[in-house]
């Protein structure tokens, strides 16, 4: 269970990612409550889930699901570059989060 609530608590932090994106461009209530609404869950399902999960290992991996998700959401959404080089780096990030989880 704790995993689990790991992964929604960095899909949670994708959307506030996005919602600060989409902050940019329309600036009303509903998209800043929106914002506050994804990075506090997120950070209360990060909570969760580091009761269990060693703090170095959980984080990481918040953290990578994030990078992740927002470049991905990057380029899906808002035209963001799909260089190859940038699809490397993402690569690479995601690797590290599945040997973190592998290794601890």
């Amino acid at each position: 269970m704790a995993w689990f609530a790991l992964i929604v608590a960095g899909l949670l932090e994708t959307f506030g990612v996005a919602m600060i994106n989409q902050l940019t461009v329309k600036r009303d209530l509903r998209t800043v409550t929106l914002l506050i609404l994804g990075f506090g869950s997120s950070l209360a399902f990060l909570s969760y889930s580091l009761q269990f999960i060693p703090m170095g290992t959980g984080y990481a991996i918040w953290t990578g699901i994030g990078v992740i998700g927002g470049a991905l959401v990057g380029m899906i959404f808002f035209d963001e570059s799909t260089d190859w080089r940038r699809m490397v780096f993402i690569t690479i990030v995601l690797c590290s989060a599945i040997g973190l989880k592998l290794v601890g």
